[in-house]
């Protein structure tokens, strides 16, 4: 009885969780979404009432539209992954550290290079256990929110036996009172909500909602010149675990 109520426990426990998560992504999925929505609408606006619209003025709001829906894209892609990190964990599995880490680095080489953003990694194995998909969001971070012509240092090690993942992030100055605030969803440094740039202030929140889904240690230090380092200490594979595979 004593482990059947503590299996109910955490059968509740993560349906409450999955819900909270689900109704965090509807309500930032629809207040988020209406801005770039109105612009699209805006954008069709003019381009309809304009009497003498040209075949370039008329490319050119197409091209328009286009560049609104891969933001678009890439907001739900991102709200998506930070509902299914604060959902938590449905199975754990073993996955390196370093191998997923150099999966994420070696597909965004040709974008890093694009942006002038140089990539340095120092891979060693590290065996975790949990979902290595959403640890593919933690690099995948460190590089798409950056600087033009910055740099992303990236290492994972085993420190004390404990796979650990390591990230110093070019960038702007960031006072280190600020960081804790960072943290939590759509928090600018400069206070806004939404950037210019198509940044929605979700990088920081989806490495902290990562790093608790996992149970997993996150260290955030502002770097004097400006960026971030970011430490996430996973907890290795038990050895009856390891033993069995």
């Amino acid at each position: 009885m004593g482990e059947l109520s503590d299996t109910l426990d955490d059968l509740f426990t993560r349906l409450e969780a999955a819900f909270e998560s689900q109704r965090h992504f509807v309500a930032n999925a629809s207040h988020e979404l209406r801005t770039p929505l109105a612009a699209e609408r805006t954008v069709l606006q003019v381009a309809l009432a304009d009497p003498d619209a040209s075949a370039e003025s008329l490319r050119a709001a197409c091209q328009q539209l286009l560049q609104l829906g891969q933001q678009q894209e890439r907001l739900i892609d991102t709200l998506l992954t930070l509902a299914s990190s604060q959902r938590g964990l449905r199975s754990r599995e073993s996955f390196d550290l370093a191998d997923v880490t150099a999966r994420v680095t070696d597909g965004r080489r040709p974008e890093a290079a694009r942006l002038g953003v140089r990539v340095e990694t120092r891979l060693a194995p590290a065996i975790a256990t949990g979902d290595a998909s959403l640890a593919e969001s933690l690099v995948d971070n460190a590089i798409r929110h950056n600087v033009a012509d910055g740099q992303v240092q990236v290492t994972v090690a085993t420190p004390g036996g404990r796979p650990c993942l390591s990230i110093a992030n070019t960038g702007p100055v960031i006072p280190p009172g600020e960081v804790g605030r960072l943290l939590e969803p759509f928090q600018q440094l400069d206070g806004e909500r939404t950037r210019h740039d198509g940044g929605h202030g979700l990088g920081l929140a989806i490495i902290s909602a990562v790093a608790s889904a996992h149970g997993a240690g996150l260290t955030v230090r502002a770097r004097p010149e400006g960026g971030l380092d970011v430490t996430v200490m996973f907890w290795p594979i038990p050895r009856e675990a390891a033993k069995a595979t």
